[in-house]
C-alpha cells in the first residue's frame, strides 16, 4: 500500500518528454514497452512477441520470463489495474506469490502510476497468445520461492525517484529512466551473494551479468573506457550501437539497442546521456526514487 500511495501523490511534469510517443494511452504504452525492455526479455528467439520463454542464464540458475500477452489462461489477461501495479512495483503476483528479482520490479517500483497504467493498456491491446510459462531452473536453495519474502524484507525497499531541484530537467528525466523503467542499473550494478544490488557501487559494472557476460561500468569516477566518453559519444552509441572506437555493442546490449534505445525519442536519449555523463554514485539506491514521466 505504501508504494501505491506514493505513486498517487507523484506530481505531473509539464514538459513533453514523450512527444515522439503520441498522445493516446496506447501510443504512450507502446513507447513505455520499448523503454522498459519488455520485448527483449519476454520474446524468445523466433517466438511470438511478448509470449515469454527467453532463457536468462544467471549464477543462480536459469530464469524464463513469462508470457505477458493478454491471454487469460497463460498470460496476464484479466489482471486488474491493482494487480498489475502490485506486480510491477512490489513483485507480487495476483495469487499472492512473490516474483524473483530477475523481473526488475526493484526498478519498476519507481515508475509513476500513469506510466504503469499506460503500459498495461497497451499490453492489454496486443494479440492474446496461448503459451504455457516454463518453470525456472534454479540452484538450491534459490528455487525455494518462499524465501523471497525474507529477501524482500532484507533488500527491497520500493523506491520513489525524487526530482533534484538543482539538476537540469534532462538530468532528472535521465535519472528516472536509468533507475526506473529503463532499469539500466539492474545489469550495470554488481550484486551481492544474495542477488541484491550493491548500492555502494551504483553503475560500476557487473562482472557476472546475465548469461555470464561481464557488464561494463557506466560510472564516471572509474578508470574505464566509459569514463572518457563524451555526452555525444553516449548519445550516438545509444542510437546506433556503435562505440567511439568504431566497434559495435554485442550480446544482451545489442538487444537493448535494437528493442529499446534505438526506439526512444531524441529527448529521452539525450536525457540518459546527460544523466550518465554527470552521474556520480550516491545513496539514491538506498533512499529510493520516483519522478513522473514528463508529458
Amino acid at each position: 500500500m505504501r508504494i501505491v500511495a506514493l505513486l498517487l501523490l507523484c506530481p505531473l511534469w509539464a514538459q513533453p518528454a514523450l512527444a515522439g510517443a503520441g498522445d493516446t494511452a496506447l501510443q504512450r504504452g507502446e513507447y513505455l514497452m520499448h523503454l522498459g525492455g519488455c520485448v527483449s526479455c519476454h520474446t524468445e528467439d523466433g517466438g511470438e512477441p511478448l509470449a515469454g520463454g527467453r532463457k536468462m542464464a544467471t549464477e543462480f540458475g536459469d530464469f524464463y520470463p513469462p508470457n505477458i500477452t493478454p491471454d487469460a489462461a497463460t498470460g496476464i489477461g484479466g489482471w486488474s489495474d491493482a494487480e498489475f501495479i502490485a506486480a510491477m512495483t512490489r513483485g507480487i503476483a495476483p495469487d499472492g506469490s512473490h516474483y524473483y528479482p530477475s523481473f526488475p520490479y526493484t526498478s519498476y517500483s519507481g515508475m509513476t502510476r500513469e506510466d504503469l497504467l499506460d503500459l498495461k493498456r497497451y499490453l492489454d491491446s496486443r494479440p492474446a497468445i496461448q503459451r504455457l510459462n516454463r518453470e525456472h531452473d534454479l540452484e538450491f536453495p534459490y528455487g525455494l520461492r518462499a524465501l523471497l519474502s525474507l529477501w524482500k524484507w532484507l533488500f527491497f525497499d520500493p523506491r520513489v525517484i525524487e526530482e533534484r531541484p538543482r539538476s537540469s530537467p534532462l538530468w532528472n528525466r535521465g535519472n528516472y529512466i536509468v533507475n526506473g523503467p529503463g532499469h539500466c542499473v539492474e545489469c550495470h550494478t554488481p550484486r551481492n551473494l544474495f542477488g541484491a544490488l550493491d548500492a555502494d557501487r551504483h553503475l560500476q559494472g557487473n562482472p557476472r551479468g546475465p548469461g555470464g557476460e561481464a557488464v561494463p561500468p557506466l560510472s564516471r569516477d572509474q578508470d574505464s573506457e566509459f569514463a572518457g566518453w563524451s555526452l555525444d559519444d553516449i548519445l550516438f552509441s545509444l542510437q546506433t550501437g556503435m562505440l567511439p572506437d568504431g566497434d559495435f555493442v554485442g550480446g544482451s546490449m545489442g538487444l537493448v539497442v535494437d528493442n529499446t534505445t534505438s526506439r526512444l525519442s531524441e529527448y529521452d536519449l539525450r536525457a540518459i546521456a546527460t544523466y550518465l555523463a554527470g552521474d556520480k554514485p550516491t545513496s539514491s539506491l538506498r533512499t529510493g526514487y520516483s519522478v513522473t514521466a514528463r508529458r
